[in-house]
């Protein structure tokens, strides 16, 4: 009798379990790089991006990304309000135009 008429369908084959892993890996190393090609601060995109996280808070961070370049700005946890000085004044005019002022 051959061999290959004794084995069952229960019987698989052990390669099996190790390509259907390999397959799923390379679902998750796909599925990984689509999120990095489109995160905003990837190396990948071309485009310049400013992002703020916490805006209005004490935590507040602002991050910008100009071509290659990418700076990273932290709130030091206070605020100057009602520190400044009023140094002139800003005017919309009817065509959408803005024109300052200066005291």
């Amino acid at each position: 009798m051959n061999n290959h008429l004794l084995l069952e369908d229960s019987d698989e084959d052990p390669f099996i379990a190790v390509v259907n892993l390999i397959d799923v890996l390379l679902v998750i190393i796909a599925a990984l790089f689509l999120v990095v090609a489109y995160n905003p601060l990837s190396p990948l995109n071309s485009e310049d991006v400013t992002i703020i996280s916490n805006p209005g808070t004490l935590e507040m961070e602002m991050i910008i990304k100009k071509n290659d370049e990418i700076k990273r700005y932290k709130s030091e946890g206070k605020s100057d309000l009602g520190a400044g000085v009023k140094v002139g004044t800003a005017y919309r005019l009817p065509d959408g135009s803005m024109v300052y002022i200066p005291e």
